[in-house]
């Protein structure tokens, strides 16, 4: 009898030994099926950029490896309930059921897969945009079934559920403005300012090529207390109007230092007080 219940035990033991090496193993294929299926769909997709936008290949790209891992792992899961006794059967056969005791307990997560399907559906932005959204600015660094990563310009990391995202403001559709506000001293002539500023946005439509209206010179925008403003604006690629502004100023001081245009600055007179007594006794 005792060698019968030790039988039993070591038998009982090697199968739970015998089942947790199998939910191993299975955890290591669905691993092992991400990582191949991953560079397989990448690779697909780059095929197809000849007749997709590299935006819209990207965006493809994070959904369908969204979707992967939640299939995979859903099967994964199913696999191991069988290894653990659960008949998956009867849970699939009931998930009808299921699905709709959690669905009143789960609508966010339903409207966040929806709405994320219809962002794609409808190209309202894509991943590599820069978008406001959901209260945050930033460029769009991944959308999955549920939530849009976007990465703001200190490197910070939000990640928004698709159905709170709410008005979404697209930055990167069409081209952007880039506009520049001079300041030059009333003693310069306003002719000759003009002559430069039109000299200098010539040059520069001719070697920036992420410009692609302008720049055009607006004209004399503000007379300021000690400064008469002047404004440049022009067209270009999403994205690049930051440095195009950057390069527009540069141009324009280089400009105005070679042509002798002076911009205002604050300026400190300082009178001693001994001359100014010394001069106030011999008025006396």
């Amino acid at each position: 009898m005792e060698w019968f219940a030790d039988n039993l035990t070591m038998a009982v033991l090697w199968s739970a030994i015998g089942s947790l090496l199998r939910i191993v193993l299975i955890y290591i294929l669905a691993r092992v099926v991400i990582k191949v299926v991953n560079p397989l769909v990448k690779r697909t997709l780059s095929h197809a950029r000849e007749n997709i936008s590299e935006r819209r290949t990207k965006t493809l790209e994070s959904l369908l490896l969204s979707v992967i891992r939640y299939v995979v792992g859903f099967a994964a899961v199913l696999a191991v309930l069988g290894e653990l006794g659960v008949d998956t059967t009867s849970v699939l056969a009931g998930a009808g059921i299921v699905g709709l005791a959690i669905g009143f307990g789960a609508q966010n997560l339903v409207r966040d897969v929806i709405t994320g399907f219809f962002f794609v559906f409808e190209d309202q932005f894509a991943v590599g945009d820069y978008v406001t959204a959901g209260g945050e600015g930033g460029i769009i660094e991944e959308m999955g079934l549920r939530v849009t990563k976007i990465r703001d310009f200190s490197g910070t990391l939000h990640v928004i559920p698709n159905g709170t995202v709410g008005k979404t403001t697209n930055h990167s559709r069409g081209n952007m403005r880039a506009m520049v506000d001079v300041s030059v001293a009333y003693e310069e002539d306003i002719e000759r300012v003009l002559e430069v500023l039109e000299r200098v946005s010539q040059e520069l439509a001719e070697t920036n090529e992420d410009i692609k209206e302008g720049p055009t010179v607006l004209g004399l925008a503000k007379l300021g207390d000690s400064d008469m403003v002047f404004r440049v604006l022009s067209r270009v690629e999403p994205m690049t109007q930051w440095g195009v502004e950057r390069e527009m100023l540069k141009a324009i001081k280089q400009a105005f230092d070679r042509e002798g245009i002076e911009i205002p600055y604050p300026r400190r007179v300082q009178v001693p007080i001994a001359a100014t007594k010394i001069r106030g006794d011999s008025e006396a």
